[in-house]
């Protein structure tokens, strides 16, 4: 191996080490003297020294660019406790890496294939959470709404209501309320909170409940019964949509057959007769014809899920 080869090596590695250095390896704790002063800031040593500089250039890095709000908005809509710095520093060292081991494997063609493989997957596992969470929200919401009616009948206030459900709902239900009660005890206005719990999570039904919470604040009435009934809307609407799903059930399996079912096919060739496969990304006909055929792929695939998604 050449000397180029043995850098590429070493910049693989130490990318690697960095990740888990910031990610993994816990800080050894240590309290300062200065922890006395309640006035003096905690001095950062070691790794944490090393992890707050780090963070320090990442967020500035995002403020410039005007993306720090938006990554910010990501990561609370997906549910995960990390600073945007942090995620920003795993797809920096991650493509690196990516770029690093695809360019001794496979030259510049696999350096320019593999470093786009972290930020990608990075961005399809938040959109995925996030989805998960926006659907499991929907789900627990007519629960929600009953068990919220409940205590206000019960002649608990709305505030009151509110910490019920932080502590008797479940996930993420019960996040977003004990956060809309943390801010409401800071000094927040309580529909602005909810609004945005109607934001993060995606939810247009929630968004009524801040509406009818709004209007009850402003001119009084049953706030309970109000409940009830955008209660029954949000559970005739939930039936239309599993039926919607349902129906289109067929489609989308179909949709991952097509799709699925060229991979398979060819990787199976390739392992079964790889001189028969050979010829075909040997060629530069053959190459030609896989970007087309990864093409029309991508072009069915979106085309499939505009077909079977259900928009209410």
């Amino acid at each position: 191996m050449d000397a180029l080869t043995w850098a590429g090596v070493a910049a693989g590695v130490l990318a690697v080490g960095l990740v888990v250095a910031l990610l993994l390896v816990p800080s050894r704790p240590r309290v300062e003297l200065t922890r006395l002063d309640p006035t003096a800031r905690p001095v950062p040593h070691g790794w944490s020294a090393v992890a707050v500089a780090g963070g320090r250039v990442g967020d500035g890095l995002l403020v410039r660019l005007g993306r720090r709000d938006a990554l910010v908005a990501a990561l609370e809509r997906a549910g995960v406790q990390r600073e945007p710095a942090h995620l920003l520093a795993v797809v920096l060292v991650g493509a690196v890496a990516g770029g690093v081991l695809g360019g001794l494997a496979g030259g510049v063609l696999g350096g320019l294939l593999l470093t786009p493989v972290v930020p990608v997957g990075v961005v399809v596992v938040l959109r995925a959470r996030a989805r998960r969470r926006r659907v499991r929200f929907a789900d627990q919401l007519e629960d929600t709404l009953r068990l919220m009616a409940s205590s206000l009948r019960a002649g608990h206030s709305v505030l009151r209501s509110l910490e019920v459900l932080s502590q008797e709902a479940d996930h993420p239900t019960a996040e977003e309320f004990a956060r809309v009660l943390n801010e409401v005890r800071v000094g927040r206005d309580l529909v602005a909170a909810l609004g945005e719990v109607s934001l993060r999570t995606g939810s247009d039904d929630f968004g009524w409940v801040a509406q009818a919470v709004s209007i009850h604040r402003e001119v009084g009435g049953n706030l309970a019964e109000v409940l009830d009934r955008v209660g029954s809307t949000i559970r005739d609407r939930g039936q239309l949509r599993r039926q919607a799903r349902a129906l289109s059930a067929e489609g989308r399996a179909s949709a991952v057959v097509l799709l699925g079912l060229p991979l398979v096919l060819g990787g199976g060739l390739a392992l079964v007769s790889p001189a028969y496969m050979g010829q075909l990304t040997a060629a530069p006909a053959g190459l030609l014809l896989l970007g087309i055929a990864g093409l029309l792929m991508v072009v069915g695939a979106v085309w499939v899920r505009r077909v079977v998604t259900v928009r209410f």
